[in-house]
């Protein structure tokens, strides 16, 4: 078993958790000693691992991976290792094996608002079904935003301030620079790459634009590029591709670009709260970016394949998220920063169910308000906090 996600997202608690009760020993490969035996004698270090053992954060020795697979290979019995990782180990240039149909894998998200909240909501499900139908809610208005800026890792949410959160953000990101980014690439400019990260947060939930992305640094077009690879290797970047069908060619086919964390963003551009509400455009990318991260973190618990895209042609017609559950079942996600929804809210998702027939779902226009209201056809206008709330 593989769990990776992002530092501090709560791997390292998850695996212990499970561990303790079931008898694992522990090591970290972030220990200078446990990580130079396993360099230096990769068949050695491998066979002298008790039955059961969690490898903690194993990107930093990739060269474990072929000997893994040949212990794994003499012995089948499941669940003998247990591997975290805060890179996405399978994208490493340097990994010598994947381990293929011999690690299941779990992706771990910081912690998601129904997760905060203690909930089990049923968004997603209603989402496939259409089955809005709900009380009035409150309006979160300011509350919003300071979710958004926030964010969802379990370390920031224990500070007492926005600010002391602020400072906690910026410090994990000099670290996570320090450590996996500099392990990972062997780069000689560790200032890019949080400066390109503060660039691509002003950018979230838009057209992923290399060029605009490259205009404040003295840098190529693909080594900008090779710098986004990077922070999506360590979950700081998320591509989500576009939506599209053989039928038709008048589809945008370029990724939009979402930052992993929308805590860590507002802490990269400064932005508390206040600041958020005096700038409305920045608000309305940050809110998309928030919503796609908390879809993603529920879609990860979900049972059923989910898969997530956003619709765009042409004309400028588009739908935030489309989300695709197996190969028949497709559903639509608007975001709107405002308190009201009028019938023009729904135009890009009724060009998706024009498009796609009979696999459309149900299309949503999560907004700030408090009525659940049905727009006819399967649309819905519905409060932003029916995502994490179980009414």
């Amino acid at each position: 078993m593989l769990v990776h996600g992002p530092r501090q997202s709560g791997k390292t608690t998850l695996a212990r958790t499970v561990g303790n009760r079931l008898g694992y020993a522990y090591l970290t490969c972030d220990d200078d000693t446990v990580r130079e035996a396993a360099r230096s004698d990769p068949a050695g270090f491998v066979a002298d691992l008790p039955a059961h053992a969690i490898l903690d954060e194993v990107q930093r020795v990739p060269e474990l991976f072929t000997t893994l697979k040949s212990a794994i290979d003499r012995d089948r019995a499941p669940g003998r290792f247990i591997l975290t990782s805060s890179a996405n180990v399978l994208l490493l240039p340097r990994l010598s094996d994947s381990l293929a149909g011999r690690m299941d894998v779990l992706r771990l998200h910081p912690l998601a608002q129904a997760e905060i909240e203690r909930k089990e909501p049923r968004f997603l499900e209603r989402l496939f079904t259409g089955e809005f139908r709900a009380p009035p809610k409150q309006r979160l208005a300011f509350g919003l935003l300071d979710r958004v800026v926030a964010g969802g890792y379990p370390a920031a949410l224990a500070r007492s301030t926005a600010r002391r959160r602020a400072t906690w953000y910026l410090n994990y990101l000099h670290a996570l620079v320090q450590r996996d980014v500099r392990d990972m690439s062997r780069i000689s400019s560790l200032d890019v790459p949080p400066r390109l990260l503060a660039v691509a947060a002003a950018h979230t939930a838009q057209l992923l634009n290399v060029a605009g992305l490259s205009a404040p640094f003295q840098l190529s077009r693909p080594t900008i590029n090779d710098y986004i690879t990077l922070l999506e290797r360590v979950f700081l970047l998320d591509r989500l591709p576009p939506w599209h069908s053989n039928r038709l060619s008048r589809l945008v086919k370029t990724p939009k670009l979402h930052v992993g964390d929308t805590g860590l963003a507002c802490a990269l551009l400064e932005m508390d709260a206040d600041a958020l509400r005096a700038d409305r455009s920045t608000l309305g990318h940050l809110l998309e970016t928030f919503v796609y991260q908390e879809l993603r973190r529920q879609g990860s618990w979900s049972d059923a394949p989910l898969t997530f895209f956003h619709f765009r042609d042409r004309d400028g017609v588009e739908v935030d998220m489309v989300i695709e559950r197996g190969a028949r079942e497709l559903a639509g996600v608007e975001v709107k920063a405002a308190a009201t929804v009028t019938a023009a809210d729904f135009g890009g998702l009724r060009k998706l169910q024009e498009v796609t027939g009979t696999r459309f779902c149900c299309g949503v226009v999560l907004y700030d308000g408090e009525t659940t209201a049905s727009f006819g056809d399967g649309m819905y206008a519905v409060p932003i906090r029916s995502l994490w709330e179980t009414t």
